[in-house]
């Protein structure tokens, strides 16, 4: 790939081109000030793991940097990227994908980019699927759980204490269990169908008053199968 401008942004060295300060600006607008700094987070403890990590290294910097900065959009703080019936992570990875094909030329990013971004932010959180697809999707979701283990569970021992200290500093955690909490138990009540097969549905479970997933899971529907 053609050289980047890149910057440093809480002592991380990123992309700074015109599809990732607009994408910046999109989460900005769609998110709250917690998932927004939780997906900054991701992008930066990703860059600083990738940076590192040598079979990271020809990674596509933008699309990493766009499939973990907009990949919560299916927690869109407007309402208007969630769907009725698909899971959190599909919304997200259906509106990133739509952003860039409104945003971008098409020759810049074709149908292999776009389909890099939606398949890192739709296995974000499937990372037994996602760890061992192409090197964006890997390193989108190194950074996203640096951002739940902290240093200490970070590929490779590939972010260090002080990386993630400055990174946290810049960017304030806001509650982040609490608000995971909050949107997930929210999906449990507006669209608990696109919650049985995951593992959203145990915030259900445990949280909200009703919800159960006897009957819901794989395992009842594969038991019941009565065909010869």
């Amino acid at each position: 790939m053609a050289s980047q401008k890149t910057r440093v942004y809480a002592g991380i060295q990123v992309p700074d081109t015109s599809i990732v300060s607009s994408a910046l600006k999109y989460a900005r607008a769609r998110l709250s000030d917690m998932a927004y700094n939780h997906v900054v987070r991701s992008w930066l403890f990703g860059f600083a793991i990738a940076s590192k990590a040598p079979e990271l290294q020809s990674r596509d910097h933008e699309v990493h940097s766009i499939a973990a900065i907009l990949h919560d959009l299916g927690w869109d703080a407007t309402g208007e990227l969630i769907s009725k019936d698909k899971r959190f992570e599909v919304d997200g990875a259906n509106a990133a994908r739509d952003f860039l094909k409104r945003e971008t030329a098409g020759e810049e990013w074709d149908s292999h980019r776009l389909q890099l971004v939606w398949d890192a932010i739709a296995l974000h959180t499937t990372t037994s699927i996602g760890l061992f697809k192409e090197s964006e999707v890997a390193a989108t979701s190194y950074g996203i759980l640096a951002d739940f283990g902290g240093p200490e569970h970070a590929f490779g021992g590939h972010l260090t204490p002080e990386e993630y200290r400055a990174i946290v500093d810049e960017l304030p955690r806001l509650g982040l269990k609490e608000g995971i909490r909050d949107i997930f138990c929210g999906f449990c009540k507006t669209k608990p169908e696109a919650t049985y097969d995951n593992f959203v549905g145990q915030y259900g479970e445990r949280y909200v008053e009703g919800y159960s997933l006897d009957g819901k899971r794989i395992i009842d529907f594969v038991e019941n199968i009565t065909l010869p």
